[in-house]
């Protein structure tokens, strides 16, 4: 049978598609549209972005999720595709310059690691002695100019901080007790290298500079006594209770004396922040803070759990005295002012952070404790 198609029917669809598109336009001057030159809707960004968590670790699967959970926060303007550490980036300088140049568009390193590149990054972490509780960290970054200042020096190397994250204290994993600073000396200890390194070295401690992952073969191959790293959560799934039998911490409710409030962050490229709209950069701003106050009560809460596994692994935990404290807060003075000295940035950080420390409110340095220092 053939079809014959009805000059009619073709008539009335056609005068049909004339009236609905009359419609549309007609709607469209209405609400001040041109329906000929409506604006695109915004492609979504997706971003690059490594941690220097290994793949496995309760760090690592935090950061994960949160990164997955950027699409939605932001309406699908921009997704993070994470990477765990030396994925893309090989090391941590590798890793440093594949974010300035663009490789990776953001990174969530800890803060110390640019201690050789940024002199005042060792005041934007805690160092030996200072502060050592989280709240006086965000208290400093979001109270008190730290995050604008902060801003303005990665600004010169291409890159936009965003906020810290808080993550937790460090500790210090070894094969013999260590009950005090004097039994520290002639030891071949994993230490971050910077101020941390120097405070310890004058105790008589030989210091080493070990990536996370390269510190169980170190310790297991007794090329190292002893290790500091993270806090018992982590340490625990790095496998350290195999091959240490001791923890040392600070005095009773103080985890750690040279790192206590060990912050990590998250750092982008400046080119690919400046292209975000305004919205989106807020939304990230927020959820960078939103994220670091779940990673930081994860982990504690991982901790606890951690240390009955030592404990049931056979590991014992010393702590150091308050003199141990005192002591080690009276070598760390002078080293604070020759970080403080290198250039105009960490000068100006410090100032910020020792007028907290002697106010009333702290109260952990007194005139008689800095006369001299300049």
């Amino acid at each position: 049978m053939s079809y014959r198609k009805d000059n009619n029917t073709a008539s009335g669809a056609s005068h049909r598609r004339g009236f609905l598109k009359s419609l549309v336009l007609a709607s469209a001057a209405v609400f001040g549209v041109s329906a000929l030159t409506a604006a695109p809707v915004q492609a979504a960004q997706t971003w690059k972005v490594q941690s220097v968590w290994d793949a496995g670790t309760v760090g690592y699967t935090l950061f994960e999720e949160w990164c997955n959970g950027m699409e939605e926060k932001t309406g699908g303007e921009l997704k993070f595709k994470c990477f765990p550490a030396k994925s893309v980036a090989a090391d941590n300088n590798a890793l440093f310059d594949a974010v300035r140049n663009g490789v990776l568009q953001g990174m969530n390193p800890f803060t110390l690691y640019w201690s050789g590149k940024i002199p005042a990054s060792v005041f934007l972490t805690s160092y030996p002695a200072g502060p050592d509780q989280p709240h006086q960290w965000d208290t400093m970054f979001y109270s008190m100019g730290m995050l604008e200042k902060t801003r303005e020096i990665y600004r010169k190397l291409g890159l936009f901080y965003v906020g810290p994250i808080q993550h937790d204290a460090n500790i210090i994993h070894s094969k013999k007790p260590v009950n005090s600073l004097d039994d520290l000396k002639g030891m071949k200890v994993r230490l971050p290298g910077g101020m941390v390194a120097e405070v310890f070295q004058q105790f008589g401690v030989s210091t080493v500079s070990l990536p996370g992952s390269d510190i169980f073969p170190a310790l297991e191959k007794g090329t190292i006594d002893a290790a500091d790293y993270v806090g018992p959560a982590v340490n625990y799934e790095l496998g350290f209770a195999q091959v240490t039998d001791n923890i040392l911490m600070g005095p009773p409710g103080v985890m750690s004396i040279y790192q206590p409030v060990d912050l990590m962050d998250l750092t982008v490229n400046l080119r690919a922040w400046e292209k975000l709209p305004e919205k989106v950069q807020r939304i990230v701003e927020d959820e960078v803070r939103n994220y670091s106050q779940k990673h930081y009560l994860t982990i504690q809460k991982r901790n606890v759990e951690a240390m009955e596994k030592f404990k049931a692994a056979g590991s014992g935990v010393s702590r150091l005295s308050q003199e141990d404290l005192e002591r080690f807060r009276r070598a760390a003075i002078p080293v604070w002012y020759k970080w403080a000295n290198k250039d105009a940035d960490a000068k100006e950080i410090f100032e910020l952070q020792l007028k907290y420390m002697m106010n009333d409110t702290v109260g952990y340095i007194t005139a008689d404790d800095i006369k001299g220092m300049e």
